[in-house]
């Protein structure tokens, strides 16, 4: 599958999130605990928010994140408040740069670690249920991306939960019609520049891993030692697909059929699960 990760927080060099830790995203891409795969090395992504703009800028390529020099020279560079990175396992559609994400669309970004079973199957019948005014903004041929104009066209803007919801509900309905049991596997990230969404979900009810980072006032009192904690407000959060380090007290695991929202003031925590309207 992927590994993945978002920051939220104080402004920091990508490098502080994607480089430094123990067991960092970079590390993940050659050397995964928790996911299907060891080597996530089929392309990566990185998008990132200004303070000055709401529309994010994206870095993606088709190499392995590990070697890719540009990407070190970016993460040393920009620094950002909000920011998505992905490091990918193909699950079967092309190593392209268009299949990597995190895919955006104006204000919004979104990633996925997972799948829709027997996706060449379903395909045809979920893209028909892509509002015709977005088709042509669908660049690749994934089923993560089309997953993202899905929820798009079920009133993302307006509605992440709902929308998320409703595009999971027609998986699954159009999945069951062609004879799968279990048609969706995902843990999502998605954000429109201000808060965060991320969903874990899966229909067998054994979902891919995924964690969030305790509070920062917390993680201060158990580890006064770690200079990094000095320096961020304590809205700042992180989402994982697994840890980043080792450190007791830090991650804490997202319920199964669940989503978290990053925002100003009191995050939440919430069960999810699709609509069949």
């Amino acid at each position: 599958m992927c590994r993945w990760l978002v920051y939220s927080g104080t402004p920091v060099l990508l490098d502080e999130v994607l480089y430094r830790p123990k067991h960092s995203l970079i590390d993940q891409s050659l050397h995964a605990r928790m996911g299907v795969e060891t080597t996530n090395g089929d392309g990566f992504g990185v998008g990132w928010y200004t303070r000055q703009d709401r529309t994010p800028a994206v870095f993606r390529d088709i190499g392995p994140a590990w070697s890719n020099r540009n990407l070190r020279e970016i993460a040393d560079h920009v620094r950002s408040p909000l920011f998505f990175a992905h490091v990918r396992a193909s699950t079967g559609t092309a190593v392209q740069q268009t299949n990597c994400h995190p895919f955006r669309h104006d204000n919004w970004m979104w990633m996925h670690n997972g799948s829709i079973a027997e996706f060449t199957r379903l395909r045809r019948d979920l893209t028909l249920s892509v509002d015709p005014a977005r088709f042509p903004a669908i660049e690749g041929t994934t089923d993560s991306e089309l997953m993202f104009h899905l929820a798009l066209t079920y009133g993302l803007d307006d509605d992440p939960p709902g929308a998320v919801a409703r595009m999971a509900g027609l998986v699954e309905r159009v999945g069951h019609e062609y004879g799968v049991a279990d048609p969706l596997q995902m843990t999502v990230a998605v954000t429109d520049g201000e808060r965060v969404w991320a969903f874990r979900y899966s229909s067998a009810n054994t979902s891919r891993s995924l964690y969030y980072s305790s509070r920062v006032e917390d993680l201060r009192a158990l580890h006064p030692d770690i200079a990094f904690l000095r320096d961020v407000s304590d809205e700042t959060r992180l989402v994982v697909s697994e840890p980043l380090g080792d450190l007791p007290g830090v991650w804490n695991e997202v319920p199964e059929n669940s989503y978290g929202v990053i925002q100003p003031g009191h995050d939440l925590l919430r069960h999810f699960e699709p609509h069949y309207g």
